[in-house]
């Protein structure tokens, strides 16, 4: 990996710059955020660029010295060389991890749904936890929450929730929340005293613009009721809440939190769209990795890909094995540990296949 790809990279670069002032580009949001990130990542990548072909020069005179050099002389243009190799190395191994691809989904907001799968009320006092946890880690980052609809339980747990994360970040931050999340602890129900297993299930999906998913009207049932459970006045005296169907994948989005039905249906659109991309992704992920699976598996107590347990205070990331004996920390909203960890795994996994691509390019060269 060396610098002699910088005159392509400043050609885009300009090419970027030249988009971002388009005014065709400037009114499609999709294009323009594209187009943005892209300027933002070859700004990196120049900069490291640029600084590794000043090393690579720096190297290249050193040898061209201790051609020459003799005696107290050639130790030090020896030392120069190490110092100039040494950093073409860090340049070089910084290069190559600003030139893996980039996640498409960088920079929208997402959609957040968690729901208590097994346990029974427990399980949806611990989907209550981790909203809040949530909550917690976006105002930390400075992410926005909304709450798009919400479902609570007797105890006052959550049935489900759905909110939307907005924000740069957001993706980055939230993606590797969908899945399982196993609770070991005593719930308020218990009696005895006795430590239960329960589980609720978080599905994160990308926010999708109108433009990006196409959705035709005759594709779609839309069915209004009134709204059942707590509510203020008109909640649950008119047929506000709004159900809509997409008939060609079955997909069921309803909402009932707003009192108008306009404003409920919206709602219902705008998860509608994020998960048909949502889908969309998969399907193409699919086709690459006959093994993967769905973010929220069966919400079984078995499948989990985090476990939080009360009363070592622990929480284990099962996907990178990471134990932190500082559960009461994660629940407020302390996630960057984990997080961090799950980024550079996934970093290291994209390096380490770039890398047998090179070598791959080598041998058939």
């Amino acid at each position: 990996m060396d610098a002699s790809h910088i005159g392509l990279w400043q050609d885009e670069y300009r090419a970027v710059g030249e988009a971002l002032s388009d005014p065709q580009v400037l009114r499609d949001p999709v294009r323009l955020r594209q187009a943005s990130r892209r300027h933002k990542e070859l700004q990196a990548i120049l900069a490291v660029a640029e600084r590794l072909q000043g090393a690579e020069a720096d190297a290249a005179a050193a040898r061209e010295l201790l051609a020459g050099a003799t005696g107290a002389d050639r130790q030090l243009v020896h030392d120069e060389l190490d110092t100039a190799e040494a950093a073409v190395a860090d340049l070089q191994a910084q290069l190559r991890a600003l030139l893996v691809p980039s996640d498409p989904n960088d920079g929208r907001d997402v959609i957040v749904e968690v729901r208590g799968a097994e346990g029974g009320e427990e399980a949806n006092l611990f989907a209550r936890d981790l909203f809040e946890m949530y909550r917690r880690y976006a105002d930390r980052h400075g992410l926005a929450v909304e709450v798009l609809s919400a479902s609570d339980s007797d105890l006052s747990g959550l049935d489900q929730i759905t909110f939307v994360v907005r924000g740069e970040d957001a993706w980055r931050r939230f993606k590797y929340e969908g899945g399982p999340h196993r609770v070991q602890r005593v719930p308020v129900t218990e009696s005895q005293g006795r430590v239960h297993t329960s589980s609720a299930t978080v599905t994160v999906l990308p926010q999708a613009d109108e433009v990006e998913v196409a959705i035709d009207p005759a594709d779609l049932r839309v069915d209004v009721y009134r709204s059942t459970g707590p509510g203020g006045q008109s909640v649950n005296t008119t047929d506000s809440a709004v159900r809509i169907t997409h008939l060609p994948t079955g997909l069921v989005v309803a909402m009932q939190d707003e009192k108008s039905q306009i404003q409920n249906r919206a709602k219902a659109m705008q998860v509608l769209r994020s998960r048909l991309l949502k889908l969309e992704q998969d399907r193409q992920a699919a086709e690459q990795s006959s093994q993967r699976r769905s973010q929220t598996g069966g919400g079984g107590r078995s499948e989990k890909i985090r476990t939080y347990n009360f009363k070592e205070n622990r929480v284990t990331d099962h996907r990178v094995k990471l134990t932190l004996h500082k559960l009461d920390r994660v629940l407020d909203g302390d996630l960057d540990e984990l997080v961090d960890a799950l980024l550079a795994d996934e970093r290291d996994r994209q390096l380490l296949q770039g890398l047998d691509t090179e070598a791959d390019g080598a041998v058939a060269s």
